[in-house]
């Protein structure tokens, strides 16, 4: 099952995911989603598992497409959970978004709120805060992965 979450801000979308993930539960959730995408743009979320027993083989075909599709919408996730596999599995994530993930224990929930809204207020820019200066200052680097973008 997903569920959202109030966040308080527009730009970070909260979503808990509980117990295994199904084929149905992606397709009530994704239209939400979109929806979300295409009113705000770019977007942070804010992912709790909960009693999390991963996704049955649809659902984790409907979320690899759901992830090539909106491969560069997100900004930031922040994954929360409190088993060893979650933590691995937000790693895993890394390779399927352009954006910043990180894995935070259930306790640590108000670090992963501050870091999801880290450079929000005033409508400052992310780009170049999530990685090195030296390194962003050579697009002949970034040119070469297209899927990086500018």
């Amino acid at each position: 099952m997903i569920d959202t979450i109030e966040t308080g801000s527009p730009k970070v979308v909260g979503l808990r995911l509980c117990g295994k993930l199904h084929d149905v539960d992606y397709q009530q959730f994704v239209p939400t989603l979109e929806t979300i995408l295409t009113a705000e743009g770019k977007v942070r979320l804010s992912i709790q598992l909960e009693d999390f027993h991963g996704c049955d083989f649809h659902a984790a075909w409907d979320h690899l497409k759901f992830s090539m599709k909106h491969f560069s919408d997100f900004e930031r996730i922040a994954i929360m959970g409190d088993r060893r596999w979650e933590k691995w599995l937000a790693g895993l994530c890394k390779s399927f978004t352009k954006a910043k993930v990180k894995y935070f224990d259930r306790s640590e929930a108000e670090n992963a709120r501050k870091w999801l809204q880290e450079n929000e207020e005033g409508n400052k820019n992310t780009k170049g805060k999530d990685r090195s200066p030296e390194i962003d200052d050579i697009p002949e680097i970034w040119n070469g992965y297209p899927w990086f973008g500018q």
